[in-house]
């Protein structure tokens, strides 16, 4: 895919973040760089996705392939790592919002609008997703029906790391103020995702 002006700024958002961490665990400085050199090369192998709602995700997942294959650690040590950076780094803080702010009923509109596109198929490792609405029991739902991390990951010959960056929604989730429930996914052999968020009472 194209490194976009988007792909670079997400890129380097999360290289920061991990770069942080990597520094408070005392990992040699020379890390760093082979993540930076395995996630050009990661990029330039992956399908575009165009200018996709999820492209942020897209990033994480070829980030989170390029930790693993540079940083000498096993896939939990390094979603820790990862995790650990997003919740020490206060501009993601930010950048994220709160409850209040995810769940405007003004952006349902858009939201909708997406998962028409997203049948579509326009790129082949986009996600394929329906909106549902809040109800008495959630806030706000999604069901994936295709995941584009389980895509990149499934292309970069390492479908089992998808069930890692699952584990990230709920990080995710979590610095938003809000909370997810989620009983099926892709990664782990489901037909679809079923993300169902709620603001905490």
């Amino acid at each position: 895919m194209k490194e976009s002006v988007n792909v670079k700024i997400i890129y380097h958002f999360y290289h920061h973040v991990v770069k942080a961490e990597l520094k408070r665990r005392d990992f040699p400085k020379d890390v760093v760089r082979k993540i930076g050199e395995e996630h050009h090369k990661i990029i330039q192998r992956a399908k575009d996705i165009g200018n996709s709602r999820l492209l942020s995700s897209y990033i994480m997942g070829s980030y989170f392939i390029a930790m693993n294959r540079s940083t000498g650690k096993s896939a939990e040590e390094n979603y820790e790592i990862f995790r650990d950076g997003l919740y020490a780094s206060e501009l993601f803080h930010k950048v994220m919002g709160d409850a209040d702010s995810y769940l405007d009923p003004k952006k349902m509109a858009g939201r909708l609008q997406w998962s028409k596109e997203s049948y579509k198929h326009i790129y082949e490792n986009d996600w394929v997703v329906d909106i549902l609405p809040g109800n008495d029991e959630y806030d706000l739902g999604y069901d994936y029906h295709e995941c584009g991390i389980c895509k990149l990951c499934k292309d970069e010959g390492c479908p089992q790391l998808a069930v890692y960056l699952c584990q990230m929604d709920y990080v995710l989730a979590d610095i938003t103020h809000m909370k997810l429930v989620r009983t099926k996914t892709i990664a782990e052999g489901d037909s679809y995702c079923d993300f169902r968020y709620s603001k905490y009472k």
